[in-house]
This record gives structure tokens, sequence and C-alpha cells, in this order.
């Protein structure tokens, strides 16, 4: 099993040293859905929603969120993101809306905070404009679909 990179030998806190890495392109992909009601998904589809285009709202919440990963999540190195990308998309058979984010860079270290970033801030600004018609949405399945680039190489989740 590899060592955790963000605790030192005394088992404290660290920023990881990336300085001696090679830059290259790097890419990661994440997803987050949220499940809904029947009614509030048809309310989001038809863009009648009182407070606004709620799909064009989370798509901006969560390129920023990939933008400010690092003033979130502590450890993590802030990067000049060179392309992020949210892609919702309306699963009407399944009463949700799928989230899926991608993040560039050309650097030290991966941009998987960002991608997770990014698609988490979607969902929770999806729930945020429309937990007033449906308190009961879920937020789930956030997760890291592909991440490329670095001396780790190329993984994807098991598409199964």
């Amino acid at each position: 099993m590899s060592k955790l990179t963000h605790l030192d030998t005394a088992g404290n806190a660290q920023m990881v040293d990336i300085s001696a890495k090679d830059t290259s392109t790097r890419i990661a992909r994440a997803e987050a859905l949220v499940e809904m009601l029947p009614s509030t998904l048809a309310l989001i589809a038809s863009g009648d929603h009182k407070k606004g285009d709620v799909l064009a709202v989370a798509r901006i919440a969560g390129i920023q969120a990939a933008k400010r990963c690092s003033d979130l999540i502590p450890l993590c190195h802030p990067l000049m993101l060179s392309k992020v990308t949210v892609d919702i998309e309306l699963e009407v058979d399944f009463n949700r809306v799928r989230i899926t984010s991608m993040c560039k860079v050309n650097g030290r270290t991966g941009v998987e905070m960002e991608a997770l970033c990014a698609a988490s801030t979607a969902a929770l600004t999806i729930y945020d404009m429309c937990k007033a018609v449906d308190r009961g949405m879920t937020i789930s399945g956030l997760r890291v679909l592909e991440k490329m680039g670095g001396k780790s190489g190329h993984w994807q989740v098991d598409p199964s």
C-alpha cells in the first residue's frame, strides 16, 4: 500500500512538494448525481423556475469552484487551469440530473480535486436553487471517472 503523501513522518499534515515532478498535461473527469421528484426535474427542464436558469447557474458555480479548489481544500496546490467544463444532463427515466466535470492543466500535479469540486458544487447549487420545491433531493455518486497525465498515467473507473 502507498503511504499517505499529505502526512510527514510524524503524522503532521503537510502540503506535498511537487517541485521535482515533471510538467505534463493532466486531465481529470468527475461526476455527481442529484435525484429529485419528477415535478422538480420538469421545472428545471422547462426553465420556468422563479430563481432563473438552474442549469446555467449550476454550470457557472461548478467552474468557479474548480478555479477556487485550493481555497476550499486545505492542502491542494493552486493551479492555473487551462480548461474547465461542466456538463449537465437530465436523466428523466431516473428522476435525476447527472453532472460531469472535466479539468485540464499543464502542471506538476493532478486535477482530480478540481474536477470533484466542480461536480459537487454544481450539484449543491442545483439543490440550493430547488430546495424550496423539493427538500427530499439527494446528492450522490460523487466520484472521479478518469485521470490522465503524470507519472501514474491513465486511469478510469471500471465501466461495469
